[in-house]
């Protein structure tokens, strides 16, 4: 049979997805099995989104312009001016959710056998889109012991080569839920400009954020507006994953220029879904202040919970809604799996996501699994219940 290409088998498989047909098999066998490895959040999209195209009486839908409609822009550049960035319609291109965002930003700065130097454990996904473009990957070690914090400038500087065109961060991180600091960030900032490199900074999670530390966007650094890139999207803000629309900011008009053109090949991004993501910026304070209480509350009975079971060790997020735990066993995707193969206590059991996914670096996080508390409190208290005795019975095998 004719070859499949090297870089489709180079892609990487889901850490989040590929135990799917495991938990499917368990719910036909009649488990309830909690989900803890996705970040599809449990809050209810904001009225105002789904009101807009409820009532919405277009009768051709057509393409909308590639770059994501004019009405749009303007009111996201409004957005970001609420968020102390300075930012014009046109220094922003809508795509289809923060991950085409995120392809168009590495094809349009860097090209095969380049390099993009990550901080790991980073969203899975940037493997695969680095793949896809032919670009390598290098990542730089942040650790549990410090939980997850930027790891020192000059273990960066060490990385950096002729190949490197870029240093990409998630702020707040996903899977670790670290927020970086406005110390950190400027940091990196002398960093790139030092080497002349772009910083992309993936920040889906602004809103996010806890104990009473704020974000801090790259793009609020004075100097870096030629090297910053911001991929951001609707997404988790507002509860709307499924309207799959992203968005790619910069003031470097080379770079918009160019993922333009990549934009163009796919037409333009979904008009329904903008027209739910504009109103959705219509969306009132008091519906972020309900969802991060919310938040809090849940990441403080997650973390509490947790550290009660022997041989856990976990980092304390600050932003976003995912933790890394580490388990007192030597395999993750092996438990992962017996998890829904083989375990359930009274008819429940639990589906993580192995951390092993989210590392670049062979044999790291073997042992560490991401949990998103994206449920109410009661299933997420019963879901570390399950967790605890299953590593009882699975340690004892």
């Amino acid at each position: 049979m004719p070859a499949i290409s090297r870089k489709g088998q180079l892609m990487p498989e889901s850490p989040i997805r590929k135990l799917v047909p495991y938990a499917e098999d368990a719910k036909l066998r009649g488990i309830d099995v909690i989900h803890l490895n996705i970040g599809q959040p449990d809050i209810k999209t904001p009225k105002q989104a789904l009101d807009a195209v409820k009532n919405n009486t277009i009768e051709v839908l057509a393409y909308s312009r590639t770059e994501g409609s004019e009405t749009y822009r303007k009111k996201l550049s409004d957005y970001y001016e609420k968020q102390q960035i300075q930012v014009t319609h046109n220094d922003i291109l809508v795509t289809t959710g923060g991950s085409e965002a995120l392809s168009f930003a590495m094809g349009s700065i860097a090209d095969a056998q380049d390099e993009i130097i990550i901080p790991e454990p980073f969203y899975a996904n940037y493997n695969g889109f680095a793949t896809a473009m032919g670009i390598r990957v290098t990542p730089v070690l942040s650790r549990i012991e410090n939980n997850f914090a930027l790891p020192p400038i000059e273990e960066f500087e060490k990385l950096i080569t002729n190949k490197t065109r870029a240093i990409l961060i998630c702020n707040p991180g996903n899977p670790t839920g670290y927020l970086y600091t406005k110390t950190e960030i400027q940091k990196l900032a002398l960093l790139v400009k030092k080497y002349n490199l772009f910083l992309v900074a993936d920040e889906v999670y602004r809103e996010f954020t806890y104990d009473g530390k704020e974000h801090y966007s790259i793009l609020q650094e004075k100097g870096l507006e030629e090297h910053a890139i911001v991929i951001d999207s609707v997404s988790k803000r507002y509860s709307m994953c499924g309207a799959r629309i992203g968005c790619l900011v910069t003031k470097n008009k080379e770079v918009i220029k160019t993922a333009l053109k990549f934009a163009q090949a796919r037409l333009s991004p979904p008009t329904y879904a903008q027209i739910a993501s504009e109103a959705a910026l219509e969306t009132p304070p008091e519906y972020f202040k309900e969802v991060i209480e919310e938040y809090v509350e849940r990441r403080d009975l997650l973390i509490t919970e947790l550290n009660k079971i022997e041989g856990v060790i976990v980092g304390r997020p600050h932003g976003a809604f995912y933790c890394i735990a580490q388990l007192p066993i030597a395999d993750a995707d092996h438990f992962a799996q017996w998890l829904l193969e083989k375990y359930d206590l009274n008819g429940e059991t639990v589906m993580v996501a192995p951390a092993a996914g989210f590392y670049a670096t062979e044999g790291m996080g073997k042992n560490q699994i991401r949990i998103a508390y994206v449920l109410k409190k009661e299933r997420l208290k019963k879901a570390v219940q399950i967790l605890k005795e299953a590593l009882k019975t699975y340690r004892a095998l």
